[in-house]
């Protein structure tokens, strides 16, 4: 697979966490924090190599799998994307590379900035998903892919219209309650957030389908 030069920025910023935990690996003790609860205290310790996964399963993985699902979506569509298509890989993996670096650089420092900040950040990828939704084309891998929607063109543009609304208005409320909540009211509320922009395009593509099928 040929990788082309408007690919080196993006490539980057994938090894930007790999560089930042290569340049600390041998000033970290051997056991370092690895999970957080949402009030940012540290909940269990493990060994310094499994920081090496946070920078593999993160940018790395979600960059090749964008770099991979062009080749082998059987319709094509993502392909006929273009720009769009490139801006939300590059918008995923900047994000999960930020994410990445705020692990390795909390588990370093034995200390998590407020979570509100990262959950502020996801409101921000969720707000910004939610404008590119009614852009994405029918596929088997982005977006919001139920048996209704990949059987119907109509149900799955209708859905996605939907599904960006409450992503952008979800993203908005997350980002205002993570300035002014306090961490646990501000956690609980963007689990239910969370949960309810995933369930309603698939309640909604599912009472769509039925209505457009009868």
């Amino acid at each position: 697979m040929k990788i082309s030069k408007k690919e080196l920025p993006l490539i980057a910023v994938v090894l930007l966490p790999f560089l930042y935990l290569a340049y600390y690996w041998n000033r970290l003790p051997s056991r370092v924090p690895i999970h957080w609860n949402f009030q940012g205290q540290i909940d269990r310790y493990g060994s310094k190599m499994e920081l090496l996964l946070i920078p593999i399963l993160l940018p790395l993985l979600i960059y090749l799998i964008f770099l991979v699902i062009p080749l082998i979506d059987p319709k094509q569509k993502l392909k006929s994307m273009g720009n769009k298509y490139q801006r939300i890989k590059s918008l995923v993996t900047i994000f999960m590379s930020l994410l990445a670096l705020v692990i390795i650089y909390s588990a370093k420092n034995k200390s998590l900035a407020n979570p509100n900040y990262i959950i502020l950040s996801i409101g921000i990828l969720f707000l910004v998903m939610g404008n590119y939704f009614k852009t994405i084309k029918t596929n088997y891998f982005l977006g919001i892919r139920t048996p209704w929607t990949l059987e119907d063109e109509y149900v799955w543009k209708e859905t996605h219209k939907v599904a960006g609304k409450f992503w952008f208005a979800g993203g908005l409320i997350i980002i205002v309650s993570s300035l002014i909540l306090d961490k646990a009211a501000n956690f609980a509320l963007f689990l239910s957030i969370a949960v309810i922009i995933t369930l309603i395009p698939i309640i909604y593509s599912y009472v769509l389908y039925q209505k457009s099928h009868k």
